[in-house]
């Protein structure tokens, strides 16, 4: 198949997206609306003999200080055939067209999983003393394709760090965890549950916690419970405009693209989450909590009602987002992963985040400025 890429309308872009049984919820156009302070741009690319467009993405561009030139980023993307035999036919177009608009370096996120880990896998490794790293145990599920994909990107030029990437910006999980919802029942998912999620969901019910949706003018409430956990959980909290940009940009795109939940007690808002929608692919993507109230666990009722609305959806697959590949009890993010192993899920490994240098130099110059930071 011969390809051509060029920049298409936002239009283009989500018929394109919508024709899809999903992709990332950074891949669609109005994820460039939310990402402000960063110039975007649409790519489609076209089958030649037939003139339909094969395969899309989103390019966030961010001007380096001083010097109109651009890092260009594809976050989760570009949503292309990945395990095209020609993968350099679809990417040598795209570095050409970022070089041509001021790009001096390029990141791209493949939306390729390499392996799953089973919930069971990951409970056993927990007890092994022998296993300190998700990496450490087998994977229920490897798809050779995936290292083929690596090989070819390596071939090509483009570059790895040691973690996957050490980057800019909002750099993404290499690893999450999914809950998969397709053919299967609510009731077989229920039952993945371990015995703790479970009897949490029950006392949460007995309790009386109610589990309501919200709307834009919830979101300050939203607030209100997202820098108690900010505070508690020691990160910079995003401001309440970014939120309210992301509700009005991805709602105004498609009407069910987010919604938000919160979890409440005797009237008192307790936890909140945002969960978003793409086709088939649904993110629980920020989550908040009050300190109190913990003793009728609102979270996991929270989590059971997002997770059923998902389903009723049509969703295929329940993402809990980022976990850390760790299995160590010491580390400080363990607590996470050992929360969402709960849902009987599996870890998912992805292909990492790659850079391509088109201007070596500066290139360099960044990675060093990004390591003082």
């Amino acid at each position: 198949m011969s390809l051509t890429l060029r920049t298409i309308s936002r239009e283009q872009h989500l018929a394109y997206i919508q024709s899809l049984p999903s992709a990332s919820h950074m891949q669609v156009p109005a994820w460039a609306d939310v990402k402000a302070e960063w110039r975007s741009e649409s790519l489609g690319w076209f089958d030649e003999r037939t003139g339909d467009m094969v395969g899309a993405g989103l390019v966030l561009y961010r001007q380096l200080p001083k010097i109109k030139r651009y890092l260009a980023y594809l976050p989760e993307g570009p949503v292309i055939n990945w395990f095209s035999p020609n993968l350099e036919d679809w990417l040598q177009p795209m570095l050409a067209h970022l070089k041509q608009q001021g790009a001096f370096s390029v990141k791209m996120g493949p939306p390729v999983i390499i392996r799953r880990w089973n919930a069971e896998t990951i409970k056993k490794g927990i007890q092994s003393p022998d296993v300190k790293r998700l990496r450490d145990m087998e994977a229920d599920f490897i798809e050779p394709r995936a290292f083929e994909v690596a090989d070819k990107l390596r071939r090509m030029g483009w570059q790895q760090g040691e973690d996957g990437g050490a980057g800019f910006g909002d750099v993404q999980p290499r690893y999450v965890f999914q809950v998969p919802l397709a053919n299967r029942s609510l009731e077989e998912v229920h039952k993945q549950f371990n015995q703790l999620w479970r009897r949490n969901i029950k006392k949460a019910e007995k309790a009386g916690v109610e589990v309501v949706q919200g709307g834009y003018q919830d979101l300050e409430e939203w607030q209100r419970l997202y820098e108690i956990t900010a505070v508690r959980d020691h990160f910079r909290p995003r401001p309440l405009s970014y939120f309210q940009r992301m509700w009005t940009a991805l709602n105004t795109e498609d009407p069910n693209r987010m919604r938000l939940y919160f979890a409440r007690h005797n009237g008192v808002n307790l936890s909140a989450a945002t969960m978003l929608i793409v086709g088939g692919h649904v993110w629980y993507s920020y989550g908040a909590s009050d300190n109190i109230g913990r003793e009728v666990r609102p979270s996991n009722a929270m989590q059971w009602r997002m997770l059923r609305d998902a389903y009723a959806l049509g969703g295929t697959v329940y993402d809990l987002r980022g976990i850390s590949d760790s299995l160590d009890e010491t580390d400080h993010l363990f607590g996470l992963i050992q929360f969402k192993v709960g849902t009987g899920g599996q870890a998912a490994e992805y292909l990492g985040e790659w850079d391509f240098p088109l201007n070596k130099l500066l290139h360099k110059a960044l990675d060093i400025y990004m390591s003082r930071r």
